[in-house]
């Protein structure tokens, strides 16, 4: 019980440091304007305007070349001879390792039971729009990648921080580019050890407690050991670096995919009478049918969050690890990496939403609810399947943690200098903070670390803008080489 009060005291000493330096940086990222007595977030609206300006600016790739970027995961224009250390499929694998996670599950949830079922369809509709922003970030992070080691041209290196930093310089402002580019790395950074780290252990520590007895579970007091088994599991993995990581990733991936769309589709199966009544529940919630202005409102702000929060179209974080893979066409990748956002936000979101909308669950819950309300809802189809969901939950969290560190070794790593022993510190520091994770509720520095997250947006969203022309001149000339089918 000592070591138990002094753990918790040493929390609170940590969250009292860090609260006025959170609560002052989240309210200039997560600065708020009221409307329709809504707050909408700035930061919110900078992700929407993206989305929407590359998808109608590119003549709605997304949609026209769909068939095209599944033709390429497949292996159809590989080449042997391409540069790159992972196949597209593993860089598609690992980008959705690090999206595909806890969003997916308890973010809907929470996105329902605030915002109504009609969230649902607003984070369809992002999801959709993503696409194009996902596209136009995986594409630079291929074309602006870099070789640092001159004795192993095999490794490269890629993401924002690079495309930012050379756009600028190819056009003599280099000290601009080096700024932005510093400035969206150092935030990647504090994201990757908060948010992916110590976020990720504790949520999957909680689940894992809750259905192993709760207070009487055998972990319940003992964080630290989850969290040393945790950054174990980890660690072999990425210690290998990019190659390790995407090998796991791509099989990982697709088995978490797979345990929780037939889980899901299970659920909803057995309510297959409710699957019409679902549908126009969630359409009537969307557009505020009966609940009127405030009720649209509502469903749109959440739906809009949750899916910005779940695929991280804008955020240019996929464009890191699609930066290693083998091809010597940009814009190739870029049709990859679209794919990301249509499996994270139009698949398995709409699979939860959907479990969500037809067992009635949130009509049964009081105010927000997060993975509480997603396990009530899968609990109504078969008593056992909260299992199944801590199962992915865990799986969700190991993904996303594996991915993240790659983010957060190659940003470390543009800050520190690109050597070995740079990426390797970066590691045991990734590694610790996992321990901490299980073992802590760090309130502030998650809040902290997550609006360095959202801070990454701004460099990015920036540094997409004015390469606009670059993109979409690149994407005609592809097709016309090309002329994808």
């Amino acid at each position: 019980m000592e070591v138990e009060a002094e753990v918790t005291g040493i929390d609170a000493k940590i969250d009292a440091f860090f609260q006025p330096f959170s609560e002052a940086i989240a309210s200039i990222v997560f600065y708020s304007a009221s409307l329709g007595g809504h707050d909408i977030k700035v930061i919110l609206i900078w992700l929407v305007l993206v989305s929407l300006f590359f998808t109608f600016y590119l003549g709605f790739i997304n949609v026209r070349y769909f068939k095209h970027a599944v033709d390429l995961v497949r292996g159809k224009y590989d080449k042997p001879g391409d540069a790159g250390q992972i196949s597209r499929f593993q860089a598609l694998t690992t980008s959705l390792s690090g999206t595909v996670g806890l969003g997916n599950i308890a973010g809907v949830a929470v996105a329902v039971s605030v915002g109504g079922p009609g969230a649902a369809f607003w984070m369809l509709v992002m999801g959709f729009f993503g696409m194009t922003t996902k596209f136009a970030e995986v594409m630079l992070g291929v074309k602006y990648r870099h070789h640092p080691d001159p004795d192993r041209p095999e490794i490269v290196s890629g993401g924002p921080m690079y495309y930012i930093r050379d756009a600028f310089n190819n056009r003599n402002i280099p000290y601009l580019g080096q700024i932005m580019g510093g400035f969206f790395a150092a935030c990647c950074v504090l994201g990757t050890l908060g948010a992916a780290s110590v976020f990720q252990t504790n949520q999957a520590y909680q689940q894992v407690v809750n259905v192993t007895g709760g207070a009487e579970s055998f972990l319940a007091d003992k964080g630290w050991l989850f969290g040393l088994g945790m950054a174990v599991l980890v660690g072999v993995v990425i210690i290998g670096g990019i190659k390790s990581i995407a090998a796991v990733a791509s099989k990982i991936v697709p088995i978490m995919g797979l345990i929780y769309l037939v889980a899901g589709l299970v659920v909803i199966g057995l309510h297959a009478g409710q699957i019409p009544e679902a549908f126009v529940t969630i359409f009537e919630s969307a557009f505020g049918v009966k609940a009127g202005i405030g009720g649209l409102m509502g469903a749109l702000l959440m739906g809009v969050q949750r899916a910005t929060f779940s695929n991280e179209a804008g955020f240019g974080t996929a464009s890191i690890a699609h930066a290693a893979a083998k091809t010597n066409e940009p814009v190739s990748q870029g049709f990859v990496g679209m794919l990301g956002p249509f499996i994270d936000t139009v698949i398995i979101c709409m699979v939860t939403a959907l479990v969500i909308t037809v067992t009635g669950a949130y009509e049964s819950g009081s105010g927000m609810e997060g993975v509480e309300l997603t396990s009530r809802a899968f609990e109504s189809g078969i008593s056992w399947f909260p299992y199944v969901l801590c199962l992915t939950v865990f799986l969700f969290a190991y993904s996303t943690m594996i991915a993240w560190s790659y983010y957060g070794v190659k940003s470390f790593a543009f800050l520190f200098g690109e050597h070995e022993w740079v990426g390797n510190v970066f590691k045991v520091i990734f590694l610790l903070f996992i321990v901490v994770g299980a073992s802590a509720s760090l309130d502030a520095v998650i809040l902290f670390t997550d609006a360095g997250v959202f801070a990454m947006t701004i460099p990015n969203i920036i540094g997409l803008y004015f390469l606009a022309p670059e993109i979409k001149r690149d994407v005609k000339d592809y097709i016309t080489r090309i002329k994808p089918a």
